[in-house]
């Protein structure tokens, strides 16, 4: 027997008869928020508000026609001139532009360019009130990581009904085979001399518009 066969030998005994089946994980976690704390819909998309602002983000509330103007308003606040945007964005969100250029990512953007914009403008695929997360995918309307990787600031519209109490409901609602980027606050680290410095690897500045579609009933 050869030294590496000897030591594969030793392998598979270590590992035993039940190598390659899961070992069971516990679940004793808290899957929900108590109801003391969020006891309707509109508890739930209130205390995502509170911990988006405390995140260091901006976040504004707005109905579903007026979101268009919404972002409008967001885009000339930071005195955007270009900005970028996924492909397949809903063309209502930037309907009321003006004097604002959205570059569409098709075909993608090189890093130059997206260095280049002002802003970017993507949706969510869920959001966590507990953290005042939002969880990008890649999918409608959100567009590859890069996009919001490089931009300086991320303007990022989440709809009352994406948003989720915790963590493992946030699970739930995404494709773990999915490039995912989890977003709370602007990109910000402390491994600088033990100081927070933003802008390190991501947007400086996040913005949340939160939309209100009527569906904050208990």
């Amino acid at each position: 027997m050869s030294g590496r066969e000897e030591m594969l030998r030793r392998v598979r005994e270590a590992l035993g008869g039940a190598r390659g089946a899961r070992p069971p994980v516990p679940r004793g976690y808290a899957r929900r928020l108590p109801e003391a704390e969020a006891a309707t819909r509109a508890d739930v998309v209130a205390l995502f508000t509170e911990r988006v602002a405390d995140n260091r983000a901006a976040v504004r509330h707005v109905g579903a026609d007026e979101l268009g103007t919404a972002v409008a308003a967001a885009l000339w606040a930071r005195e955007a001139k270009q900005i970028a945007v996924p492909a397949d964005l809903p063309y209502g969100w930037l309907a009321e532009l003006d004097g604002v250029r959205a570059l569409a990512d098709t075909p993608p953007l090189d890093v130059g360019a997206l260095a280049g914009v002002d802003a970017v403008v993507t949706g969510c695929a869920a959001a966590i009130a507990q953290t005042g997360t939002v969880v990008l995918d890649g999918g409608r309307g959100q567009g590859r990581r890069v996009l919001t990787l490089v931009p300086g600031f991320h303007l990022c519209v989440v709809h009352a009904d994406q948003i989720v109490g915790t963590v493992p409901e946030a699970v739930t609602r995404v494709d773990p085979a999915r490039p995912l980027t989890w977003i709370s606050g602007p990109s910000a680290t402390h491994g600088i001399e033990m100081r927070r410095v933003e802008g390190v690897h991501g947007p400086r500045h996040l913005e949340v518009l939160v939309v209100e579609d009527g569906l904050l009933a208990p």
